[in-house]
């Protein structure tokens, strides 16, 4: 079965929201085995609306409508969707009973404009609002199922989970589409598809594809396959994970199941810690905290996270971290002797079993020819051991504070584990 998508609304084309609706929707109808094959957004214009509905006819089974139902003069979508399918408006008394309710309940009078939400084309199947008052439509055209819902996100996640998705998979026999990510840190998108160009090939005669989804010092592996079995597609995609683990293993650093919240390196390191009931400090310089943040985002953080300290400059390198002075004049602070010191005594001073430190050149200035920016040193230590590696990322200032912290907390990921 395939999809479309269409989004109503100036806001979304004008750039004044996020069109989450949409994410959220491929999201769920992947997981029921629907899959996307066009996604658009439309003005609040008539012919526009009709246009994306008549073009979609002829290359989707569904049509999942967004946005335009409501009370307001600009909400014209319900009247448009009558008349793409010829029917006139009718009164539907559940949808007043609903509406007069949902009033009622307020303590607010209904007014003229408000009884009108009840109005739906004649022939529908209602789509009934638990979170409004304007009801979806469900209505069919030359086999395809056209659904229009408002484009209030709870609203419509509403009658997606209680209505529709369910009348959909009572209805249709659907495939399972399954997808997982893998996880990888310290390799650029075009390297790694080099070493595991071989392995990807072979992909396609197994049902399966792959896609390459980079973020700033990340890459996402998505292993994509669908089919009528679930658990067969879940071992297959298993199987080949383990053969990518044996060209690319030192750089995963977890995996995504699809429909869940993908882990970040900081909830990874938080759960080994947790595990092994340890705790790390920060001393971060170019990153300025963030790498912290990361760390308290998480819930229960106190729990592994003994503190952070952010010596920017080098006078609070020497006063807070114990820096010795002769390092910024002979080596300077973005070098392995600043971090390591930094590391080791943010370890002692915080008292915890693990530490990492940063300094580098996030950018536009403080370049010099020997150190451009992007340079990044990065050190880690325990009462046992210190080890320190020097990064080059980019030119952004951005980009290279992700990428800085990316690392970072990787590299202290494979220390804790002991691959370093």
């Amino acid at each position: 079965m395939k999809a479309e998508i269409i989004s109503i609304g100036d806001e979304i084309l004008i750039g004044q929201i996020n069109n989450t609706n949409s994410v959220w929707m491929a999201q769920q109808l992947n997981l029921a085995g629907i899959q996307v094959m066009h996604m658009c957004t439309v003005p609040d214009r008539e012919q526009a609306i009709l246009d994306a509905l008549e073009a979609a006819a002829g290359r989707a089974d569904f049509v999942f409508i967004t946005g335009g139902l409501g009370p307001t003069k600009d909400d014209v979508t319900k009247k448009i969707f009558a008349r793409f399918f010829g029917a006139r408006l009718i009164t539907d008394k559940v949808v007043l009973d609903d509406v007069e309710s949902f009033f009622a309940k307020r303590g607010r009078p209904l007014s003229p404009i408000n009884r009108l939400q009840a109005e739906v084309p004649e022939g529908c199947f209602v789509i009934r609002n638990k979170n409004g008052t304007a009801p979806g439509m469900w209505m069919e055209k030359n086999k395809t199922v056209y659904i229009s819902m408002p484009g209030v996100p709870y609203e419509m996640k509403g009658m997606m989970t209680d209505t529709i998705l369910p009348k959909i998979r009572s209805s249709y026999v659907l495939p399972h589409i399954y997808h997982k990510s893998v996880l990888t840190q310290g390799i650029g998108e075009s390297v790694l598809s080099e070493i595991i160009s071989e392995w990807e090939d072979q992909l396609a005669e197994k049902n399966m594809s792959l896609a390459y989804l980079p973020t700033p010092g990340i890459v996402r592996l998505r292993i994509s396959t669908k089919g009528d079995d679930q658990q067969k597609l879940q071992r297959a995609v298993e199987q080949e994970i383990e053969k990518l683990k044996t060209l690319v293993g030192k750089y995963i650093y977890g995996y995504e199941e699809y429909g869940q919240e993908s882990p970040s390196l900081a909830q990874v390191l938080s759960g080994i810690l947790r595990e092994k009931k340890q705790t790390i400090a920060v001393a971060e310089s170019c990153t300025g905290g963030y790498i912290s943040s990361l760390f308290t985002l998480l819930p229960g953080a106190s729990e592994v996270f003994k503190g952070g300290i952010v010596p920017y400059n080098n006078v609070a390198k020497h006063d807070l971290l114990q820096v010795d002075p002769s390092v910024f004049t002979t080596v300077g602070a973005v070098s392995q002797a600043c971090v390591e010191q930094l590391a080791a005594n943010a370890l002692v001073r915080l008292k915890s079993d693990f530490a990492v430190s940063v300094s580098g050149i996030a950018g536009p200035a403080g370049a010099t020819p020997e150190k451009p920016v992007g340079t990044v040193w990065v050190a880690v230590a325990s009462r046992e051991k210190l080890h320190s590696v020097k990064y080059q990322f980019g030119d952004n200032r951005e980009q290279n504070i992700v990428m800085t912290a990316n690392a970072a907390i990787n590299l202290l990921r494979k220390f804790v584990l002991g691959e370093i």
